[in-house]
């Protein structure tokens, strides 16, 4: 038998499996011919399938020694080393392997694997690409040009390469699955809840498919049947930290905090280095009226200690020019330059900064864009986009970029970036406007706050940072867009009054339910509109209203709606109950802009004094309770005096556009006076203070 013949005897043994056989052909035809590069360069590949990678790289190197112009050979030499995670040998491999052969498909889809491992995305696209034109039907290609398109945020382009694969293998679990994830960031739920039902029909054991349904029908507003999907990806998969962690928020949601809790704790348990849980955990806190500023600051401290202090052997010396007068580099790092209420309550300081004084550069990880997000970038002297990139990629970039004073604005929310902190790529670093609150981490030296939110008298102590307290408000309000006239006061024709919560409906605890309750119990045929939406958590409210002695059908319902809908549901509404002990924030605002006054309680950390805040710079200290007896008593005296009610309703709208609260420019000069400030304490220290 020829060598020839014996190489394709060997080739039939190694695709069908006959690993034993294929090895011994392949060392039978190198005992008689020591040089062949085939049998060295397959030998390799069976050798480095089997594990042993050193081994099959030498064998394929020997190869190409004795056959240079061997395009086949590198790009298995490529194919090796990238399962040793010599990403960038791997993608030297395969461009030779296209220089020998440029239209060969495969080194040029290997080749954008590598590149998309390396986080080289741009580069990528173009290796998925060529395949795709050598090759239109090479399904992995379609495949992971999606997958590149979604580390980017390009969703559009995402889902039609997923749709290009799916018509080429239509039956593919994961293909679909991945669809339902770029549909669900797009916000498009009920296309990428029907994307995940199809993954589940080719793949009903899938975890992942069954917990992505979860995200998709929770963010469409039916939390409980999430539920049921994020605990159903639990039982196929005990281990699946992201669906607990998953399964947390949607209890979170409809104020099971309990619940929620021990869900964030199983997911770190699982997974001990799960920041985001972390933060999830945290943030959770802040709602659950059992657990006090102490109790928040410890499990700040242990996210630092396990998150963050590991980091701290990363940091590097800052170079930054120490003059502390110059014009200063700002850096703000935020997932939510759109819609968001933070990007609402950000959005009047960047459009306000004094250019001349801060250069003014924006890193964004916004996955989906919006109609606010243009007006951010045209405001920012420099727009970064930094959806997809590491933690490491973000610090090079702003230390590149010297930034003076770097602004986290997220604090423990969603999608934040602290990790970025950690690093401290930034002489100075502060936290402000994703709640008023510490982040716990020693390298964020100092928090925005306001005299009411952290009064000098307050016993809140439990902050890693340096408070700097604006003169007079944390918030700055926007409306963004037009918002709806404020109407005539609904009791003057309803022939009763409406009380109404547009919160996050996590906000609404026990407590607060019970103490509602009492409110409606003290003001004759009076009704309160809740936001919330359907499930059977609302019986839960019912029952404690109804044990309570108040009859549920005075309770009405309403869901999340568009802004412009949102807005007008105060159209209904008389008088604002606020929840405790983490007050409404920018609902509030909204509230008060559309003519609704709030009564508030105060609590016992600093998210439970907006109400404080607002209020005060308001002019409204009488709708401030510092007990549950004088909140009902508050909104009841209110209730029983529509006269005073309608000249509020009047007023409300003018005296918010009065105020310090949308007072843009002052709130911008507050700010960047305290960045200056922050700078100059920078620049008094020594010389090398890290």
């Amino acid at each position: 038998m020829s060598i020839q013949q014996q190489l394709q005897s060997a080739s039939t043994h190694h695709q069908t499996g006959r690993l034993a056989e294929a090895e011994k052909i392949y060392r039978q035809i190198l005992s008689q011919q020591p040089d062949q590069p085939d049998a060295l360069h397959l030998l390799g590949v069976l050798t480095a399938q089997g594990g042993q990678l050193d081994a099959g790289v030498q064998l394929i190197r020997q190869a190409l020694r004795f056959r240079p112009d061997f395009p086949e050979a590198h790009s298995s030499l490529g194919n090796v080393l990238t399962g040793m995670g010599q990403l960038d040998d791997a993608i030297a491999s395969y461009q030779q392997a296209i220089r020998l052969k440029a239209d060969y498909a495969d080194a040029h889809y290997n080749l954008g694997r590598a590149l998309q491992c390396k986080g080289r995305f741009d580069a990528a696209i173009a290796a998925y690409r060529l395949v795709i034109g050598l090759k239109p039907d090479y399904d992995g290609a379609h495949y992971n040009l999606a997958t590149t398109f979604m580390s980017i945020g390009k969703l559009d382009e995402a889902i039609g390469c997923y749709r290009q694969a799916i018509r080429l293998k239509p039956d593919l679990a994961e293909t679909h699955n991945n669809l339902g994830v770029a549909l669900w960031h797009m916000g498009r739920f009920d296309d990428a809840i029907a994307a995940c039902h199809q993954a589940i029909r080719f793949k009903p054991e899938s975890a992942e498919a069954h917990n992505n349904l979860g995200n998709a029908l929770n963010s469409a507003g039916q939390p409980s049947e999430a539920i049921a999907s994020y605990r159903q990806a639990i039982r196929l998969k005990p281990d699946f930290a992201e669906a607990h962690n998953n399964l947390g928020n949607a209890l979170k949601d409809i104020a099971a905090l309990d619940d929620a809790m021990a869900c964030y704790q199983e997911a770190i348990r699982r997974k001990p280095d799960y920041a985001a849980t972390h933060s999830n955990l945290i943030c959770t806190l802040h709602f659950h009226p059992g657990h006090d500023a102490a109790m928040i600051s410890a499990e700040l401290s242990r996210w630092n200690r396990q998150h963050a202090e590991p980091l701290k052997k990363l940091i590097q010396p800052h170079t930054n020019n120490r003059d502390p007068d110059r014009r200063l580099r700002i850096g703000y790092v935020s997932p939510d330059f759109c819609g968001h209420v933070i990007g609402r309550n950000i959005l009047p300081l960047l459009r306000e900064h004094d250019h001349s004084q801060m250069e003014i550069f924006c890193y964004a990880s916004v996955v989906h864009p919006d109609h606010l997000t243009g007006q951010f970038q045209r405001y920012a002297d420099v727009w970064c986009p930094i959806v997809g990139f590491s933690t490491t990629r973000i610090v090079d970039l702003i230390r590149r970029d010297q930034i003076d004073v770097l602004v986290d604005l997220s604090l423990h929310t969603g999608n934040n970036h602290l990790l970025v902190f950690a690093h401290k790529p930034a002489p100075v670093q502060a936290s402000f406007a994703g709640y008023p609150g510490s982040t716990g981490l020693d390298t964020i030296e100092y928090r925005l706050t306001d005299p009411h939110l952290d009064p000098p008298e307050s016993s809140d102590h439990f902050h890693q940072e340096k408070l700097i307290r604006l003169p007079h408000t944390f918030w700055c309000y926007d409306p963004s867009s037009p918002a709806p006239a404020v109407n005539p006061l609904p009791a003057q024709t309803n022939g009763h009054v409406t009380f109404g919560c547009l919160n996050n409906f996590c906000k609404v605890n026990d407590g607060v339910v019970q103490l509602w309750a009492q409110v409606l119990k003290a003001v004759d045929r009076s009704r309160l509109m809740i936001l919330c939406h359907e499930g059977s958590h609302r019986q839960s409210l019912l029952d404690i209203v109804q044990r309570e002695g108040v009859d549920p059908d005075r309770i009405e319902w309403v869901t999340r709606c568009p802004r412009r809908e949102y807005l007008e549901l105060y159209h209904r509404i008389d008088i604002g109950l606020d929840t405790f002990p983490y007050n409404g924030h920018a609902t509030s605002l909204d509230s008060y802009w559309m003519g609704v006054p709030v009564v508030t309680l105060v609590g016992p950390t600093v998210v439970g004094r907006a109400g404080l805040s607002q209020l005060t710079n308001l002019g409204l200290g009488e709708l401030i309770a510092r007990t549950p007896q004088r909140y009902i008593q508050l909104a009841a005296d209110l209730a029983n005096d529509l006269p005073r009610l309608t000249e509020l309703r009047r007023t409300l709208r003018s005296r918010m556009q009065a105020s310090p609260l949308m007072n843009a420019g002052r709130f911008a000069r507050d700010i960047e006076a305290a960045y200056r400030q922050m700078w100059r304490n920078w620049c008094a220290q020594d010389e090398h203070p890290e």
